[in-house]
This record gives C-alpha cells, sequence and structure tokens, in this order.
C-alpha cells in the first residue's frame, strides 16, 4: 500500500509518516504543490493526504488536477486535511473530488480511523465487507464469517486478519502486527505474534486461507483462493 502525504509543515508531516507507516504502508512526502502535482503524474496511490494551503500551488488545484487526469491513477482516494474549517471551502473539496474532509487540528486515531475505511473503499467498493474466498470480513460488524457462518476470533485475531486481508498479496512485519492489536491490553512482543498467528492459522484451516511466513520479513496472505 503506497500513500502520499501532501504537507508543508515539517512537524506535521513527520508525525503523518510515522504514524501511518506502522500501518503497513509506504510513504511519499511532498512539501508544496507542485512537486506533488508532478508525483501524481507518474505514481499511483492508494490513498492521497492532501493540505490546500500550500507553496507553489494549491491544494484546491493538486485535487481538480488529478481528477481531471483521470485513469486509475485519478481515482485515488483523497482526504483532505487542513486548518481550513469553512463550510464554503469543505464544500468545494467535496465537490472537486475529495473523498473526506478532516480539519486541523485532530485527533491521530480519528484521522487513522478515516485513512482505514478510504483504503478499504479503494481497495473493495463501497462495501464494508471484504471477500476472500469462502471468508467474508465486516467491517463494522467486526465480525469474520465463513460460509456465512460465524468463525470464532478473539479481538485480537480480528485486527490481524483484517490488517492482513487489507494486504494481501503483501508481507506484513510483526512491527506491524504489533501496532495494530496493541489497542487489546497490553502490548504484544514478537513472541505473542507468532502465537496468535499460530491460533489464526489453525482456525482458517477450514477456509483453506494461508498465512506464510517469510522469513526475516514478516507474513504474507496469498491472492484468494479461487472457487
Amino acid at each position: 500500500m503506497r500513500m502520499l502525504i501532501v504537507e508543508d509543515d515539517p512537524l506535521l508531516a513527520d508525525g503523518l509518516t510515522r504514524s501511518l507507516n506502522q500501518m503497513g504502508t509506504v510513504i511519499d512526502l511532498a512539501t508544496d504543490g507542485a512537486s506533488a502535482d508532478h508525483m501524481l503524474v507518474s505514481q499511483t496511490y492508494d490513498l492521497v493526504i492532501l493540505d490546500l494551503g500550500l507553496p507553489k500551488l494549491g491544494g484546491f488545484e493538486v485535487l481538480a488536477n488529478l481528477r481531471r487526469r483521470g485513469g486509475s491513477a485519478g481515482t485515488a482516494p483523497v482526504l483532505i486535511l487542513t486548518a481550513r474549517d469553512s463550510l464554503e471551502d469543505r464544500v468545494k473539496g467535496l465537490d472537486l473530488g475529495a473523498d473526506d474532509y478532516l480539519t486541523k487540528p485532530f485527533d491521530l486515531p480519528e484521522l487513522e480511523a478515516r485513512v482505514r475505511a478510504l483504503v478499504r473503499r479503494g481497495k473493495f467498493g463501497t462495501s464494508p465487507q471484504i471477500v476472500y474466498g469462502r471468508l467474508r470480513f465486516d467491517t463494522i460488524g467486526r465480525r469474520a464469517l465463513l460460509d456465512g457462518r460465524p468463525l470464532e476470533l478473539s479481538a485480537r485475531e480480528l485486527s490481524m486478519l483484517e490488517t492482513l486481508l487489507l494486504n494481501a498479496g503483501r508481507v506484513v512485519s510483526k512491527e506491524q502486527l504489533a501496532e495494530q492489536v496493541k489497542g487489546w491490553g497490553e502490548e504484544p512482543g514478537p513472541n505473542a505474534i507468532e502465537v496468535y498467528i499460530h491460533r489464526l492459522r489453525k482456525k482458517l484451516e477450514s477456509a483453506q486461507v494461508t498465512v506464510r511466513t517469510v522469513r526475516g520479513l514478516g507474513y504474507l496472505l496469498d491472492k484468494p483462493p479461487a472457487g
């Protein structure tokens, strides 16, 4: 998963990068609108976090250019993150094609939740469910279904499964998994992650879902099984 952060405040940009890196993302950073515009021409992103008050080229212009170009790159979800809180600016941003609008100052957990929702929407359409072979994950009800029947998973196992599903076909490190599940009680260490992965594998066997260990890197959920 690759995101572009367009932010000219170095402290905020660094904080956003550190936070979103924990979600298993590759982060590109642009500190002015002209650089962002150029990067959006040459690279396709899973999400763009866009400030409005930018040097060289304003955020509205960057957004308008992105949507005007179209193509696969032009459909990237865009979250406007700005200090401009007027109704006029919010309406203009959404009308130009932004998918969400969040004003500064903001709470980091809310930003992360909005990012996860936009990434899910971009990957799986507007449905709140992720379908992976015979497995169905309800991101709103927070439950997994196998052939329509509930799969008994703990809160941590559910969070780990969601992270693996959102990154299907890509390696997820132990550190990334630990970051996703640390809110459920004490912070788990690398050995605990191995235990949770082992339990998750056993529960997914009947669904023919395989979580592979990539030595030295992390874990990989293969592409969805056919059928």
